[in-house]
């Protein structure tokens, strides 16, 4: 279709590097959603018959029709989305199809169809991410009071409960859904009109184009509007954080599950076994979204070198913008949906894990704030009394709150029995009520107030009523 310049044919390896429709392809629907626009503004503005308008929006339904039901030969040698659809529309209604092309490129052409795909793709991450939200904030509310170790540096810490761990993921998970809102909303301004890279001498209506695509206006600058990248760098920066989040969560997920930690269990429906070994139960699925990370953050990186060196206007290194963008996208929605399967999957061991949280003398701290509270020691100095009774404790291979009184008095003596009540794990998370600590009321506050805004956000799913 542009070889009137051209005396020869590409060389066959000139082709198979110029293809792109192995993976543009994937932008089937957005492709003849622009054309179908485009037509239409092209007939409104009479540029071109309604009559031919019609034809092109008939051959073009005929079209998306033979794509989706698996009828349309995509052919190599018509490079891309683009040629493969007029090529059709062609064979379809004639000469007609040749009037669709004008007052356009391939370059506003291809910028707003993987604009769209973007777009849509970010907003279904968005839901995943929301179903997300739901299952974790919903899991919380039936653990808001159970016990387990908190860590720092992977060591025992402070006793926190399973329901405010969670929760924690709950506002990762926000950030991303924000980031993703603000690079749809950056997003907003369609390429379609600008042409190769100065616009064109036709009367268009690209704001008529603008809105039949869903966006909110068109670009003002025809060469940034074919050359710009960011909304897919934008939404390959959110997919990124977004799966470094998750990915966190499988590592914990992983760690969780050894026989040699056991606080949770997944069940056959999320785990897999061994070819040679029959008692394995491993946690496959939790490990793929923690090496899937690095297919996403690779993604981005690469389109950043593609684009890092490249001039205005359009140059076809950006036809490498598609294949990892799509791929990382993909990619992280069957993560998403993954993690919630597991989130809704997982039981945790509530005896184990008490048992884990009371370890390493988890309450010291606990202690340390009852020295502040009672006796008006300095924090510095209480830390230090503090230290010196779990070096005793551990000197006498007994829990802290196990510790006989004399014991803590011969450290400091003016220590009463009253220091018992805030060793035990139960007292310890109770009394962490500052705004987002874990005492358990705060969790199933918390808890609540996400399923509430996420029930706003989505009221045919709303959260139990017998909750």
């Amino acid at each position: 279709m542009w070889g009137g310049r051209f005396a020869q044919a590409p060389d066959a390896i000139m082709a198979e590097i110029n293809a792109s429709i192995d993976v543009d392809r994937n932008l089937y629907r957005q492709d003849i959603a622009g054309s179908k626009a485009h037509a239409a503004m092209l007939a409104k503005q009479g540029i071109i018959t309604a009559e031919d308008a019609e034809a092109i929006a008939r051959g073009l339904d005929a079209i998306l029709g033979e794509i989706e039901s698996g009828r349309f030969q995509f052919q190599r040698s018509l490079e891309d989305i683009h040629m493969n659809v007029e090529s059709r529309l062609a064979e379809l209604i004639g000469p007609a199809a040749g009037r669709l092309h004008t007052a356009r490129s391939r370059n506003d052409q291809v910028a707003t169809d993987f604009k769209m795909y973007v777009r849509e793709a970010a907003a279904a991450i968005d839901a995943q991410l929301a179903d997300y939200q739901r299952a974790l904030a919903e899991k919380a509310l039936t653990h808001a009071a159970t016990v387990m170790p908190g860590f720092t540096h992977l060591q025992t810490a402070q006793p926190v409960t399973f329901g405010h761990h969670l929760l924690a993921y709950v506002e990762m998970a926000a950030r991303d859904r924000g980031r993703f809102a603000d690079a749809r909303r950056r997003a907003e301004e369609c390429p379609l009109g600008a042409a190769a890279l100065a616009g064109t001498s036709f009367p268009l209506d690209r704001d008529m184009t603008a809105r039949a695509l869903g966006f909110a206006r068109p670009m003002a600058n025809s060469l940034d509007a074919v050359s710009d990248r960011d909304f897919v760098l934008e939404a390959l920066a959110a997919a990124a954080i977004t799966a470094v989040h998750l990915s966190r969560f499988a590592e914990e997920i992983v760690i969780w599950t050894s026989p040699l930690v056991g606080l949770i269990t997944l069940s056959d429906r999320f785990t897999t076994g061994s070819s040679i070994m029959p008692q394995k139960r491993n946690p496959d699925a939790a490990e793929l979204v923690r090496a899937k990370a690095g297919r996403i953050i690779g993604a981005l990186n690469a389109l950043l070198v593609v684009m890092k060196g490249l001039p205005l206007a359009y140059q076809k290194d950006m036809q490498e913008d598609k294949e990892g963008a799509i791929d990382a996208l993909s990619a992280l929605s069957l993560c998403i949906a993954a993690m919630t399967g597991m989130v809704r999957d997982m039981e945790p061991d509530t005896a184990r894990m008490r048992q884990a949280a009371g370890a390493g003398y988890a309450t010291a701290t606990d202690l340390a704030d009852w020295l502040v509270r009672k006796l008006g020691i300095p924090f510095r100095q209480a830390h230090h009394i503090t230290g010196r009774i779990v070096a005793a404790a551990a000197e006498a291979g007994v829990a802290l709150h196990r510790l006989p009184l004399a014991a803590m008095q011969a450290v400091e003596p003016r220590i009463t029995e009253d220091v018992y009540s805030v060793l035990s794990v139960d007292r310890s998370v109770k009394s962490r009520t500052s705004y987002g600590g874990t005492a358990p009321a705060n969790v199933r506050r918390e808890a609540r107030k996400w399923l509430k805004r996420l029930d706003k956000e989505n009221p045919a799913r709303k959260e139990d009523p017998t909750r």
